[in-house]
């Protein structure tokens, strides 16, 4: 395992990873519209060769073997490997390795390269991308999602503004394009590592879509607060003010709710490219 990405390896083979697990049905209701989009675009066809890069537990690998194709689901993290692998029984046109896709040796006969929000973590996202580059045959695409700025995505943004008044001031202004969610929100910043990494015919679709988070409030708050920024942020907190930040978010929260659950906007990069 290579060590460029050992920032992400550590995080997403700890605690993180094995929450992710916990929650996998979650997500995967969660994202079901967006992984439905994406899976439509990718367009996987029987006897095609694909890999699926940040697999995570297995939902779009799963469903990209269910339409046929070989595919190859990676990731850096063990525990969701190991759900992913309990989830795929009887499907033999699919495996999954542990292995990090920014130096991982390819093979060029690959049809498909896609990613669930897989791809917005690599510590040098043209290296990573070229490397991704050379599993593709020549007419080969690459397929994959990113989430556009948080502003846009209140199923992210919603608590974190709400519990923002309790949170310390940052050290320093973050660097919107470091290793994170949201570091392919700019459309122009994606094109540029993606032509520097070798692709064309690159095109970014704007994908929204309402999430349900959960069937009632204690879910949302439950599930916002088990992962993504609230979860880091409630950490840094003395047990006084994590209360009051959660309070906050609640109440937030409660007048959206409805009989059929709290569902708030997302909004992502719908990303498709070619191998020059």
């Amino acid at each position: 395992m290579s060590t460029r990405n050992a920032d992400q390896i550590e995080y997403w083979n700890g605690a993180a990873g094995r929450t992710w697990v916990d929650v996998q049905a979650r997500i995967d209701r969660l994202l079901a519209p967006i992984s439905a989009a994406l899976i439509d675009r990718a367009d996987p066809q029987p006897g095609e060769r694909a890999v699926d890069v940040g697999c995570g537990c297995g939902d779009t690998t799963i469903a990209v073997a269910q339409r046929g194709a070989a595919v190859w689901g990676i990731d850096i993290s063990e525990p969701m490997l190991a759900r992913a692998r309990s989830r795929a029984t009887g499907l033999d046109n699919l495996a999954f390795s542990r292995a990090d896709a920014a130096t991982q040796h390819f093979t060029p006969d690959h049809q498909l390269v896609l990613s669930r929000f897989g791809v917005m973590f690599f510590d040098d996202p043209v290296a990573a991308f070229a490397n991704l580059r050379t599993a593709l045959t020549a007419e080969g695409r690459l397929v994959f999602s990113a989430w556009q700025a948080p502003a846009l995505n209140p199923w992210v943004a919603l608590a974190a503004r709400a519990a923002q008044p309790f949170l310390p001031p940052p050290e320093a202004e973050a660097d919107p394009r470091a290793p994170g969610p949201f570091a392919f929100a700019d459309a122009d910043y994606v094109r540029e590592l993606l032509g520097a990494a070798g692709f064309r015919d690159i095109v970014l679709e704007p994908f929204s879509t309402d999430l349900h988070v959960a069937d009632d409030v204690d879910g949302a708050m439950e599930f916002l607060t088990a992962i993504g920024p609230m979860a880091r942020v409630l950490k840094e907190l003395d047990e006084a003010t994590a209360a009051r930040a959660i309070a906050a978010v609640r109440d937030a929260l409660t007048p959206l709710a409805t009989p059929d659950g709290v569902a708030l906007g997302s909004a992502c990069w719908l990303v498709q490219a070619r191998p020059r």
